[in-house]
């Protein structure tokens, strides 16, 4: 496999290191709010609904079943809060997606000094409907993935590598949530995006491994979203979008 991951993770720590840059500090805010109010609402209904939710799925199990309820409840438990973090992860986004567009375009053309389409409001009013396609052209490639990888996590033998699976995959799927902002924003098709990623894979999964770290630690969290837009954005102006210009 080509590519760096530690070069990959070195996108995300610039990208942090850009969030206050003059010029971009204005088009952090968005994303930045939308990420603390689903985080938020996230936290709130996990403290009042997490024993219910648990509690009814367990009492949905056949009364001689009963005796399993304390291996069960674990299993119930990681489920929920699998469910509603990668439920909410997925509003935020579809939220956030024309704000991260508009924002990965400020990177690029301070960056590149790249000629981009309109800007203001106008701009970003007209990237919601591109913007939205996307993300469910993402949420098509990820759910298929995501319950076969549920699937096999209740595999005996095959669940044993599955937390590594899981990382993997969550790694993969966070490199192509973020770097499709400024591919998107150049006419790259979905399916050329998982190319060009596939082809640094390396680099790719140092990315978006380290965005999906970020993810799980509190505060963090919050400014996480936007700092992996240009992270990402980082990464296709240094190394994809000179090869597009060759090819």
């Amino acid at each position: 496999m080509k590519g760096n991951p530690v070069k990959g993770a070195d996108y995300l720590f610039r990208g942090f290191g850009m969030l206050s840059e003059p010029g971009i500090r204005r088009f952090v805010l968005i994303p930045l709010l939308v990420n603390i109010c689903l985080f938020s609402a996230a936290i709130w209904l996990l403290i009042n609904e997490f024993d219910g939710w648990v509690n009814y799925w367990l009492n949905k199990l056949p009364e001689w079943l009963s005796f399993l309820d304390w291996l069960l409840w674990p299993l119930f438990a990681v489920l929920v809060l699998i469910t509603v973090y990668y439920g909410f992860s997925i509003i935020a986004n579809l939220i956030a997606a024309p704000f991260n567009g508009f924002l990965s375009e400020k990177v690029e053309k301070m960056r590149s000094g790249a000629v981009m389409a309109d800007e203001g409001w106008k701009g970003m009013l007209a990237m919601i409907p591109r913007s939205l396609q996307r993300e469910l052209a993402k949420i098509a490639y990820y759910l298929p993935r995501l319950f076969l990888l549920l699937i096999l996590s209740f595999i005996p033998l095959v669940n044993v590598i599955a937390p590594f699976l899981w990382f993997l995959f969550g790694a993969w799927m966070m490199a192509i949530q973020y770097c499709d902002y400024p591919m998107d924003n150049n006419k790259v098709s979905f399916g050329q995006m998982k190319q060009l990623l596939a082809e640094r894979r390396l680099t790719s999964l140092g990315f978006g491994a380290l965005v999906q770290v970020g993810m799980l630690i509190p505060l963090v969290n919050l400014v996480m979203m936007p700092a992996a837009v240009i992270g990402a954005t980082l990464y296709w102006t240094e190394e994809h979008s000179v090869q597009q210009r060759i090819r």
